[in-house]
């Protein structure tokens, strides 16, 4: 038979993380064979019909007979006038030449769920390709590529991003305000006495998973950072804070390499999770 299922399409679609969080609907134009309005398939010219192909006599294979040691062999190959499908189109359609389908750019709307990640797959069925002879279209699918984000590392459905607390609101306690995904501003309690590299987690504050819809959890990493310039009223207070104090400097056995020069923890991070 000339009518074959249509091929499979790929189409690839940049989404920032918010768009990947809250899912979006966008209209994008594809360029594929779709159905020769003119002939609707059939390939054929007004109304003519398709004949049989008098070289394979229909079966869309030639068989011949060869001699080899053994004996006679027999072989059947592809015909070379019809292409295997048995018929010939005497006077073929003026649009397509025979084809039943012609290339077209057309505008179709995607829908994108929430939750979905870098790598992923939206199906749209029957989007694809239209086959030869007007044969049944095959599926599109468009595949999801994540923007990366200036403040977090994805890591599933759970998010990273790295804040930096001042020495001295370290030691007494505050409050940082982080522009969450998707939820807008989240105010993140810095507790006293928190040490660098310390891990705060906001339950339900991260992606939305793909079914459940279930949110995954926001992991704030702390930096401290020390002041390397001080003036003579900040020396002076410090120095009064180190006096109050009891703890002093001391060595402790190295149980990580340190970091490499110029590496940053949300680079770290970022390396970590996305391998980038």
């Amino acid at each position: 038979s000339r009518v074959r299922p249509g091929s499979d399409s790929l189409l690839r679609m940049r989404l920032s993380l918010n768009e990947c969080a809250v899912g979006v609907v966008r209209q994008v134009t594809v360029d594929t064979a779709v159905l020769c309005d003119l002939c609707q398939g059939r390939g054929t010219h007004g109304d003519s019909t398709p004949a049989m192909c008098d070289t394979c006599d229909g079966r869309g294979e030639i068989q011949s007979v060869q001699r080899s040691l053994i004996g006679q062999v027999m072989t059947s190959r592809q015909c070379p006038t019809c292409g295997g499908v048995g018929e010939v189109i005497p006077d073929p359609c003026r649009r397509c030449a025979g084809d039943g389908r012609v290339r077209a750019r057309r505008d179709i709307s995607v829908k994108t769920p929430a939750g979905v990640a870098d790598g992923m797959r939206v199906r749209l069925a029957a989007q694809g390709e239209v086959g030869p002879g007007g044969g049944p279209a095959g599926d599109l699918y468009v595949e999801i590529h994540e923007k990366p984000h200036e403040i977090f590392v994805r890591d599933g459905d759970d998010l990273h991003c790295t804040i930096t607390v001042p020495m001295v609101e370290a030691a007494l306690g505050t409050t940082v305000a982080v522009e969450g995904i998707p939820d807008g501003e989240i105010a993140i309690d810095v507790a006293p006495g928190t040490q660098p590299g310390a891990v705060l987690t906001l339950r339900g504050h991260g992606m939305p998973h793909l079914r459940s819809g279930a949110r995954g959890d926001l992991h704030a990493h702390v930096e401290v950072s020390v002041p390397t310039r001080l003036d003579a009223r900040a020396k002076q207070l410090l120095g009064e804070v180190r006096t109050l104090g009891q703890e002093q400097a001391a060595v402790k056995p190295t149980r990580t390499v340190p970091n490499q020069p110029g590496g940053g923890l949300f680079s770290r991070l970022r390396e970590t999770f996305t391998g980038r």
